[in-house]
Order: C-alpha cells, then structure tokens, then sequence
C-alpha cells in the first residue's frame, strides 16, 4: 500500500486490500510508523459499549479556533484523512475509527447515526471539549448533518463533502452503487478512479496518492453496520433548521453521490454555501488537497454568522 512517505502501489490478484475484512493488530501503536496518522495522539477508548480508535491532533495547543470533529466516509480509516488534519495546523482535529472500520473493534449490536452522536458527544466531552467546527465526508456527512441537528449548541460551523442528505439522495452511478455490497469491490473500484485522478494532478499527486492509498477495508461487519446506520434517514425535513454557516463541496463528476445532491442540499439549508471541485470524483479531499484547505480556511476562518 501507499505510505505517508513513498510511493509503493501493488495490486494483489484480490485487489488493493488483498480481500475482504483483511484487518491489522489493533493494538498496533501507529504514532509516527508508516501508514500511522503522523503525530496524532492516538488511543482506544471505550465509549458507549463501543471501544473506538481515536486520534487527536493539538487539541493540548492553544488556538483561536475550535477544533474539527471529523466523520470518515464508510468503511475508510483514520489514516486517510490524516494528511489533511496535519496540514491543519492552527486548529485543533478529532476523528475516531467507526465501530469496524480502521482499527476499531467490530460493534456487537448494530447503531444509528442518533445513537452514534451521542457517542460522539460523549468522546468530545471525555476530552474537555465544548465547541466544534463539524465537517463529515460521504457517509459521514450524513452524521455530520444529525451531528450538527442533534447537538446544535456544540456546533459553530458545518462542513458537508460528497455527500446528500440520505434516502432521498440523487442516486449514483448504478454499476456502482451495486457494487457497493461487496465492500472490497466498491472501495477497490473507487480507489482506482481517484488514483487516476491523483495521477493527473501533477502538483497535488505526491499527497493525493498518499491519502487514497491509506485507506483500507472495513470488516464486513462494520461495513454492513455503517450501511444500516442510514435505513430510512434523511435530513431532508431539518435542513431549514440548521442554523449554521455549512459549506457543501461536491466533486463535479462523483460517480457515487452526484453533485445534484450538493445543489439539493445548498439549496435547503438557510446559510449554505456550494463549492464545485472542476474534474475530480468521490474523493477530492485527497485528490485536491490544495483547493480543499484554501476553501476550509476561506471558511472556518471567515466572518461569524455567514458561509459566504
């Protein structure tokens, strides 16, 4: 797999994971080895009946600015977005592994993003932390959005990338979405697009790789689980109620939730506003780190009380 460090792709007869629900030691300390989340201080913590690996990056650091509360995409591990939370470096980050995905233990019942907020609040709290910037990414930018419904006064801002508001989405592209069952097909079958696209970014294409190549399976647990976890949800109806400065980013040609859902979005929430990464996929956070940390900043940093 791709390190943080060097480039060294191989594909297995299986695919990029080997097969499916491959999984590393979970006790494995990752704090500075390859394919690690760099300096993150990392930990498992049980919360909830659910022991989470979690990472946090300068959350002991003074800053101006609240810290990021980040929720992955489905089945996807700390170390894929760890590159971004360590370009971050005026502000505090906190993402955990979701419950069979990373190195997070597999969940003995299954959950919902209610009950998964909660959980969320409750490792906030564990941690001292009172107010945050919420950003999710695809399957995580469903729990973002109920993140920010459900615990409103914890939340200053909100950040929705590649991401729709549930079973009322546009859907993707069929062949996709199908291959979506088999969670080593579909985030094989991802991975390879966004590579490509990493590969035509000629000045991003070094971090690009890295992020998308430190991705790993999920267990089929988790990822069934994750899959559960939106039966039946949408934002749709609470959207005018989130009254909070939220910037949309979507990628112009996602073949999984297409950018329609980002104007959807944007168009039912009070103080939105909608980014369009020109050429890129699912997975621009990592294939254009650069626009994304220009616009995070322009954002988070921007006048209180407005997303433009």
């Amino acid at each position: 797999m791709i390190g943080f460090g060097d480039w060294d792709l191989h594909l297995p007869a299986l695919g990029l994971f080997g097969g499916a629900a491959q999984r590393r030691d979970p006790r494995r300390a990752p704090r500075g080895e390859p394919g690690g989340p760099l300096s993150a201080e990392v930990s498992f913590e049980k919360v909830d009946g659910l022991e989470l690996r979690v990472a946090r990056w300068r959350l002991d650091q003074p800053s101006e600015n609240p810290p990021i509360l980040f929720f992955n995409g489905i089945g996807a591990n700390i170390e894929a977005v760890a590159p971004l939370a360590e370009a971050l470096t005026e502000r505090g980050f906190i993402m955990f592994d979701m419950p069979g995905a990373g190195e997070s233990p597999d969940p003995v019942v299954p959950y919902n993003l209610f009950t998964m907020s909660w959980t969320a609040m409750t490792l906030l709290e564990r941690f001292g932390i009172e107010t945050v910037d919420v950003m999710g990414m695809s399957w995580g930018g469903a729990i973002a959005q109920h993140f920010a419904l459900q615990h409103s006064i914890h939340v200053r801002r909100v950040v929705l990338a590649a991401t729709s508001p549930g079973m009322l989405m546009i859907p993707g592209d069929p062949q996709m979405l199908a291959q979506m069952a088999d969670p080593t097909s579909a985030i094989n079958e991802m991975l390879v697009r966004e590579y490509l696209t990493a590969m035509d970014n000629a000045d991003e294409s070094k971090r690009a790789r890295n992020s998308i190549g430190n991705i790993s399976a999920p267990s089929t647990t988790g990822y069934l689980y994750q899959l559960m976890a939106l039966a039946g949800w949408t934002s749709l109806p609470a959207l005018p109620f989130l009254d909070k400065p939220v910037l949309v980013m979507m990628g112009e040609n996602d073949p999984i939730v297409p950018l329609s859902n980002g104007k959807l979005l944007a168009g039912s929430l009070p103080d939105a506003r909608l980014e369009v990464f020109e050429d890129a996929g699912h997975l621009f956070l990592m294939t254009h780190p650069d626009k994304t940390m220009k616009l995070l900043r322009e954002f988070l940093d921007g006048p209180e009380g407005e997303a433009a």
